[in-house]
């Protein structure tokens, strides 16, 4: 396989005015790779860096140090517009107000393939009611967007960023709008956008079973170094997970699918009147 993806000992850190925590964040010596057709995970508490490494993937922000590759170019000699023909990025929320229908949204993705013009082709509407049809937002493509519940709002970005046709898929936190059903659909859409397009899917999630489940394989952060890489039985383990979250975490195997499934060891109740 080949890699799409290189973090080769990338180091960042924020201005001073942007550091607002004790003790200044920084990435340092980050190294891992995504090979294409992977759905690959990145894990970890918060402010481990996880939205960092997209920033810097998507050229947001600029290392201070080493190298992030795309398909083995560097991503800062990528014009803008190359760089969002190649990656797709789901965000966690779209700005409010946003005042745009879903289909408009949506349509919003087809813009990179034909940066200089103002009107969207027959190709790009079909492009864009599959997107729809895919995250079962086509009955809502007439609604503006600020009437929609946080889990639709989630699919109508969703469905954007699958009618843009990237290599590389990125969402950040796409379940964590989303009810239980919607969930499982997310999970299901995701692995078969991968199986049937080839499409390379980078997952930001807190959800360690979602990771653990749909993920070939999992970059653990803590602090801003690499804790560890490699398949989710390999990262999802007690003593690596209970040393970078910091609580105490029982692992057991999915009946069904045979992944780690991860739960807190709650201490114990006092005890309750009757």
């Amino acid at each position: 396989m080949t890699a799409l993806v290189e973090f080769d000992e990338v180091s960042f850190a924020y201005p001073a005015p942007e550091r607002r925590r004790e003790g200044d964040f920084s990435l340092a010596g980050v190294s891992f790779a995504i090979e294409a057709g992977d759905v690959f995970g990145v894990i970890g508490p918060n402010s481990a860096g996880k939205t960092t490494l997209l920033r810097l993937l998507t050229r947001v922000v600029a290392p201070t140090g080493g190298e992030v590759r795309l398909d083995g170019r560097p991503v800062r000699r990528l014009a803008h517009a190359e760089l969002a023909r190649q990656i797709a990025v789901v965000p966690q929320d779209t700005p409010r107000p946003f005042p745009f229908s879903v289909e408009q949204l949506v349509l919003m993705g087809r813009f990179p393939h034909a940066p200089g013009r103002f009107f969207e082709t027959g190709e790009d509407r079909a492009v864009a009611r599959a997107a729809m049809a895919a995250t079962g937002v086509l009955d809502l493509a007439a609604l503006p967007l600020e009437q929609l519940s946080g889990g639709e709002r989630q699919r109508a970005m969703l469905a954007r960023a699958l009618a843009q046709q990237p290599r590389l898929l990125v969402l950040d936190e796409p379940t964590a709008h989303l009810d239980l059903r919607y969930q499982a659909e997310t999970a299901a859409l995701l692995q078969r956008v991968n199986a049937e397009r080839g499409m390379t899917v980078l997952l930001v999630s807190h959800d360690l079973d979602l990771a653990a489940e749909v993920c070939d394989r999992l970059l653990l952060l803590g602090r801003g170094r690499v804790a560890c890489v490699g398949a989710p039985a390999e990262v999802l383990q007690r003593d690596v997970l209970e040393e970078v979250f910091g609580c105490a975490v029982v692992v057991d195997v999915h009946p069904t699918s045979g992944r780690p499934v991860i739960h807190v060891a709650w201490p114990p109740s006092p005890a309750r009147r009757s």
